[in-house]
């Protein structure tokens, strides 16, 4: 269960103290990183995770000051969630993602090349970019996630994101305090307690304006053979052979579940669409995974597609079918993006050939 707000708050000064005593022990720490490095495979493998924690526990407690300024500068909590500073709140956001990505991509060798056309929906300068945007993305674990959310907020494309996320995300004291000050929304996984999902979502995309993104994960977990499984028992027992046999023939990806998506484009029918698959981070779902299989000399894909409002069905059904069409492309482009990684495993490249099985982005739906 969830400790109380109240007791949450206790992490920040909790984070500051620690933060204070990694500077003050960062000698011994950086010696014994050193040395453990040595046992471990890869190259400084200990140290390259002693300078990430470092980097992270910093901007939290970054954000967490920054956050108590804007704080008492709001009238102590009166105006803190007014346009300006909400505005103000994102930018933070923004700054601390970018600082966050640069140092991953510093210390582990990352690069992030950005699949098929150039054009999405997001560069500056193309007509109808300026639209509300309802995001679907593959669920690829909190790497991938935080470089969705990043190429989101970053100078080029400066949406304001709006996500719907499992509460127990708000143990994170950074999470906690930004998010709940911003249009999110936290469902518990006591179906008794809140919010459906659904309807969260439906909430969230009421209002959405012309620089807001509403982020869904339509798999609602990250792929694991076990919940694969388990979809597929879902989907047998409601009786729905095609989606079986549709899904049995993703390698990736978990079946969709339309019920979000439904929501959303329901309660914003101007929104456009943009679907979005990556690749690179998708084994990394927790700090073991972190410690045994660190990324170093690694490229990260990134692919959009774009539909525009106009094109996105309304029709229940129809929306299924054509969302189960969009995950069988994506699943597509995540076996052409890792069987062409393979022979160059180790070899930073400058990009990946475009597949000519997955659809190009032109807001055309997926045959």
């Amino acid at each position: 269960m969830l400790p109380p707000r109240r007791v949450r708050r206790v992490a920040g000064p909790l984070l500051v103290g620690a933060l204070v005593v990694a500077v003050v022990l960062l000698p011994v720490l950086a010696v014994v990183a050193v040395l453990a490095s040595v046992f471990l495979p890869g190259r400084l493998r200990a140290l390259r995770l002693l300078c990430f924690g470092l980097v992270y526990l910093g901007l939290e407690v970054a954000g967490l000051v920054a956050a108590a300024v804007l704080w008492v500068a709001s009238g102590f909590g009166r105006r803190v969630r007014t346009p300006a500073f909400r505005q103000a709140h994102y930018t933070v956001l923004r700054l601390l993602l970018d600082a966050l990505m640069r140092a991953a991509q510093r210390l582990f060798a990352l690069r992030l090349v950005t699949d098929g056309e150039s054009w999405s929906p997001l560069d500056d300068g193309v007509p109808g970019s300026t639209n509300a945007m309802v995001v679907l993305s593959r669920h690829a674990g909190p790497g991938d996630s935080f470089l969705l959310v990043h190429t989101l907020m970053n100078r080029d494309h400066l949406r304001q994101p709006r996500i719907v996320l499992k509460d127990v995300l708000q143990l994170d004291p950074l999470i906690d305090v930004y998010l709940n000050r911003l249009p999110n929304h936290f469902v518990s996984s006591d179906p008794a307690v809140g919010y459906t999902s659904e309807e969260a979502i439906a909430d969230l995309a009421r209002d959405l304006g012309e620089e807001d993104a509403l982020l869904i994960f339509p798999e609602g977990a990250n792929f694991t053979p076990r919940r694969k499984v388990r979809a597929l028992q879902r989907l047998r027992d409601r009786g729905l052979v095609s989606a079986v046999r549709r899904a049995e023939a993703m390698r990736h990806l978990l079946p969709p579940r339309p019920g979000g998506v439904v929501a959303a484009l329901q309660s914003a029918p101007h929104a456009d669409v943009v679907l979005v698959a990556h690749t690179g981070l998708e084994h990394l779902s927790t700090v073991r995974d972190l410690w045994r299989s660190l990324p170093m000399d690694k490229t990260l894909h990134l692919r959009w597609w774009f539909i525009p409002a106009a094109e996105v069905p309304r029709d229940e059904a129809q929306l299924t079918d054509w969302l189960y069409h969009w995950w069988e492309t994506i699943d597509a482009w995540i076996t052409t993006t890792s069987a062409a990684a393979q022979p160059a495993r180790g070899v930073r490249r400058a990009g990946v050939p475009r597949s000519p099985d997955v659809a190009g982005a032109t807001g055309s739906e997926p045959s």
